[in-house]
């Protein structure tokens, strides 16, 4: 039996919420989005530091980063200074991707804003567009395209902040001809570019795509979300797009993410990691250790649950 990973693990995606404070409005009472998960029902409920704390308890995890959550539009740096408390009162999490509407007017000032806090050190901004293959042959495209998005997208280099993408892997040329023309801008594949199935011909075009993508050497991307509606997640399901992320972009620019508790709806933390333990032994040590922990810590550079201030 090949040797399974027994390092540090960095997850490079997770949230946390109090829905109490009433700023998550997909996640309120009676609301209902489209999710590629279904009927996301049962993680309608409070999921603080401690919950986090209590998952990853003995899987390995050292530090982790938070993701943005839906948050109320525009109100960006509240949930910034909310997650700031919950790192300096538990330790989770180490760093952040923040809430940025790259089109807004005060795009600019409020970059400025989220690059002063030293956690925060990428944004997300869903860029919406095609919702099918069939919608990017009709030539719709999203805000990657798109002039006045662009533009704020090109403050990032100036502040150092990366740029988190979730997109569907249809959209992935857009996101590739951002990349080539800000390369000093990483741009960060969320949830490995959305593959929702695993029919035979879905999983060649998605792998396509994430051939043409990598080619940008400032592309970077997490094995994450991967579930499937309806389905459990499963090793054997898993495998093979685990391993052709792998294979397509080099272990040095993968990196593991729980997306919890979101993902939690289908397997518990522990399994969630076990099972990338035994699909990720098909490759070496310093591969296991790229994707588990050391190409997280080189883009987000999260602080260690054991450095703790209070």
């Amino acid at each position: 039996m090949p040797d399974l990973y027994d390092g540090p693990i960095i997850d490079s995606h997770h949230h946390v919420w109090d829905l109490g404070l009433g700023r998550h409005p997909w996640l309120a009472a009676g609301a209902s989005v489209a999710h590629r998960y279904g009927d996301y029902e049962p993680i309608k409920r409070d999921y603080l530091p401690a919950d986090y704390l209590q998952d990853i308890a003995g899987t390995g995890v050292v530090a982790s980063v938070y993701m943005e959550a839906e948050w109320t539009p525009g109100d960006g740096m509240t949930e910034v200074r909310t997650v700031e408390r919950y790192r300096e009162e538990s330790g989770v999490p180490g760093s952040m991707v923040a809430q940025a509407w790259l089109d807004a007017p005060d795009a600019a000032d409020r970059l400025s804003e989220l690059a002063a806090v030293p956690a925060v050190k990428s944004v997300r901004h869903k860029p919406g567009g095609a919702t099918s293959r069939a919608d990017v042959e009709a030539g719709v495209r999203s805000l990657l395209s798109d002039d006045s998005w662009r533009a704020g997208y090109a403050l990032l280099a100036e502040h150092g902040l990366h740029f988190d993408l979730q997109t569907p892997w249809w959209n992935l040329d857009e996101a590739h001809r951002l990349a080539a023309d800000f390369p000093e801008t990483t741009i960060v594949i969320d949830h490995a570019g959305v593959l929702a199935s695993r029919d035979d011909e879905t999983v060649a075009a998605w792998r396509a795509a994430l051939e043409r993508v990598a080619e940008a050497p400032n592309v970077v991307i997490k094995a994450s979300g991967l579930c499937v509606a309806g389905t459990p997640w499963a090793v054997e399901a898993n495998r093979g797009p685990i391993e052709d992320l792998v294979r397509v972009f080099g272990a040095e620019r993968v990196m593991f993410g729980s997306n919890f508790p979101v993902d939690g709806m289908f397997i518990d933390f522990r399994g969630l990691v076990d099972g990338y333990r035994e699909i990720l032994s098909a490759f070496d040590a310093d591969a296991q250790r790229a994707v588990f922990h050391d190409t997280a810590q080189r883009v987000y550079d999260p602080r260690p649950l054991t450095d703790q201030t209070s």
